[in-house]
């Protein structure tokens, strides 16, 4: 497994590893929100777009890149949806779980309980032994059809674009939420029941937090006074929430706390 080498952070950095991981320590039930910037160690981009990829600018099929990763386009032109799916699958392929990945899983192993609510598409917490994970934005690793029951495992190279149903004959989909269409209700339920329960420890790793439904969890935690932490490079709308602020990278981060915790990161899951 990967290791980062050790670098001095400084005395303000230094201090508040130390507190969070005291935190860790006396939590049982930890809760660690997840964008883009968890899987930049994985070579991942952050940027805009499902999975990355994108910065605002116009495809060449002169669409924006929400709309021609739509619903509505997928209805519409799915040769055109699935032109920028199949780059974005292409990216994500051989993409394998970092540092930060596995120490969640680690810590899961360890604790009461530990959630992962992610936006991200990768299917990185889940190949890290992650078990308990919210994709509230789905999945690019698993396939469906738009016209029957048909499911399989995303295996793209080679083939016909836009993807057939081998029951139906239907468009394949991915298992994920499109611009303009609804999150799925039965994991925001789960994830609204596992908030009603309630958690020790918030953690926000590498989201700015932009979506509602990634804000409100931390600002409800801090304001009953659950500690809150973000992790992430560059500051955000949720920086002025949380407890503490670590201004580093994920695998940088959670290396660091685990050190503090005494676990080797070899523990993590491969």
């Amino acid at each position: 497994m990967e290791s980062l080498p050790s670098r001095a952070f400084s005395r303000d950095v230094e201090d508040d590893l130390d507190v969070v991981a005291g935190w860790l320590r006396q939590a049982q039930r930890v809760l660690f929100i997840t964008g883009a910037g968890i899987s930049a160690d994985s070579g991942l981009p952050t940027y805009r777009g499902v999975g990355g990829l994108y910065d605002g600018e116009a495809t060449e099929d002169g669409l924006s890149i929400e709309d021609a990763l739509s619903g509505e386009v997928l209805e519409l032109r799915p040769d055109i949806t699935w032109k920028y799916l199949l780059q974005i699958e292409r990216n994500c392929r051989d993409a394998a779980p970092n540092l930060a990945h596995r120490a969640i899983a680690c810590l899961e192993r360890r604790l009461q309980r530990v959630m992962v609510f992610t936006q991200n598409v990768d299917g990185l917490h889940r190949m890290a032994g992650s078990r308990e994970v919210v994709e509230i934005h789905g999945n690019l690793r698993e396939l469906r059809c738009s016209r029957c029951a048909h499911r399989e495992a995303a295996c793209l190279e080679g083939r016909e674009m836009p993807p057939r149903c081998p029951a139906c004959g239907g468009v394949l989909r991915p298992e994920v939420v499109l611009f303009g269409e609804a999150l799925p209700e039965d994991e925001m339920d789960r994830f609204v029941d596992a908030l009603d329960e309630g958690f020790d420890l918030v953690f926000s790793i590498g989201t700015s937090g932009v979506f509602p439904y990634i804000a409100q969890p931390v600002a409800m935690a801090a304001a009953e006074g659950v500690p809150t932490v973000e992790i992430n490079p560059a500051s955000t709308r949720l920086s002025g929430l949380v407890d503490i602020r670590l201004p580093l990278g994920a695998a940088e981060a959670m290396s660091a706390l685990l050190a503090r915790l005494g676990l080797d990161p070899a523990c993590c899951p491969e």
